[in-house]
C-alpha cells in the first residue's frame, strides 16, 4: 500500500513539474498596431540585438502574428497549402526550448537548456532574446509527394516569416530571417519528420 501511494505521489509531482515548465501566454492583443502601409514602409532587416528580454505579452503577440489562430474555425494568420498548417514554431530562449501551440496559446516545454548558439551559424543571431525556428512537419501534409512537401513547406514558412517581419516593423523590434541554420542538429534535437526551413531571431535594437 505504501509503495502504491509513493508511486502515485511521485507521478503527481512529475506531472506537476512538467506542466509548470510550460508557459501559458497572455491572450494576444489582436487589435491596434501601426497602419499597414506604415508597417510595409518600415519593414527591414537588422542584425544587431540587445539582450533585453521580450515580455510574455510581446512574445504572445509575436507568435500569434506569426501563425496564430485568427478565426473560430481554427485557421491561421499565415496561409498554408490545403490548410495543412504544417509549420510549427519553436522558440529558443535562454530559459530553454519551447514549441508554440497556437490552439492553446501555450509554449510547450521541450528542453531546459539555452541552445541558441547551437542552432545558428551567425554569432549575432544568438544574442537575440528569442530565436524562432520554422519547421515543416511532413506528417501533416497528407496526400503530397516529397517534392510538394518540400515546395509548400518552404513557401508556407516564408509566409510565417513575413508575418514576423511585419509585427516587428509595427513594434519597433529588430529581426532577420536566416536561411543558414543547423538543420541536421535541429532534426536530431527535435525529432520530427520534415525539415527546419528558416530561423528568425527577434529582439530589441542595441
Amino acid at each position: 500500500m505504501k509503495k502504491v501511494l509513493f508511486c502515485t505521489l511521485l507521478l503527481c509531482i512529475t506531472m506537476t513539474l512538467t506542466f509548470a515548465q510550460n508557459i501559458e501566454l497572455p491572450a494576444p492583443q489582436t487589435g491596434g498596431g501601426a497602419p499597414l502601409m506604415d508597417v510595409l514602409s518600415k519593414r527591414s532587416t537588422h542584425r544587431e540585438f540587445s539582450t533585453k528580454e521580450l515580455t510574455d505579452q510581446q512574445l504572445s503577440n509575436l507568435l500569434w502574428a506569426a501563425n496564430g489562430v485568427n478565426r473560430s474555425d481554427g485557421k491561421r494568420t499565415a496561409p498554408s497549402a490545403r490548410n495543412c498548417q504544417e509549420i510549427d514554431i519553436y522558440a529558443f530562449t535562454k530559459k530553454g526550448v519551447y514549441l508554440y501551440i497556437p490552439e492553446k496559446n501555450v509554449l510547450e516545454f521541450v528542453q531546459k537548456e539555452d541552445l541558441r548558439k547551437e542552432i545558428v551559424l551567425q554569432p549575432f543571431a544568438a544574442e537575440a532574446p528569442v530565436v524562432l525556428i520554422f519547421v515543416a512537419k511532413y506528417d501533416k501534409m497528407k496526400g503530397m509527394d516529397k517534392e510538394a512537401q518540400e515546395f509548400y513547406g518552404a513557401t508556407d514558412a516564408g509566409f510565417v516569416s513575413q508575418n514576423v517581419y511585419l509585427y516587428c516593423a509595427s513594434e519597433g523590434l529588430n529581426t532577420v530571417v536566416l536561411g543558414s541554420i543547423q538543420r541536421d542538429y535541429l532534426k536530431k534535437l527535435l525529432q520530427f519528420n520534415g525539415k527546419a526551413i528558416l530561423g528568425q531571431p527577434v529582439g530589441f535594437a542595441k
